[in-house]
């Protein structure tokens, strides 16, 4: 199987997530099944359908997840000497050079993405673009609206 980078913090927060939907959820939902179920007929009973709606997504999102860990490299950049490339897990600060704005990114992997917590997957073209260079280095990144350049101004490893 093709194994998937992660960040620690990427493989945290989906352990969190599925031990919250192991430890609580699944428990809630088992309950509210047995709770339905004494209402009568379940061929017309609404509360029982909806909860085995609900335990069937709670389920599919522990296999998902499971299979998401199962896959992940856990790639841990504060062990990493830090050589001012620009690699998986690396917080670049960048010069946005249309408009002089200065931005700050992390790569890490699809599943951890958040462009509002300024957080690109590591498949994005920004991070593409970016992967390999070093400070100073300009990287170019193709868009609809045309090419757009970033220099690399500071590299994190946190």
């Amino acid at each position: 199987m093709k194994q998937t980078p992660m960040t620690i913090r990427g493989a945290q927060k989906l352990r969190e997530e599925l031990d919250h939907l192991k430890s609580v959820l699944r428990p809630q939902i088992i309950a509210a099944i047995a709770d339905a179920r004494e209402h009568g007929d379940l061929k017309e009973n609404a509360e029982y359908h909806a909860a085995r709606e609900q335990q069937g997504f709670c389920e599919g999102r522990i296999q998902e997840i499971e299979a998401k860990l199962s896959n992940a490299q856990i790639i841990d950049i504060t062990k990493m000497p830090n050589n001012g490339k620009v690699i998986f897990g690396a917080t670049v600060d960048l010069f946005k050079v249309d408009d002089e704005k200065e931005l700050t990114y992390r790569i890490v992997g699809d599943d951890e993405s958040d462009i509002k917590a300024n957080m690109i997957s590591v498949n994005s073209p920004i991070a593409r673009a970016l992967i390999g260079k070093e400070v100073d280095d300009v990287a170019v990144v193709k868009t609809p609206a045309g090419e757009v350049e970033y220099e690399i101004i500071k590299v994190h490893y946190l």
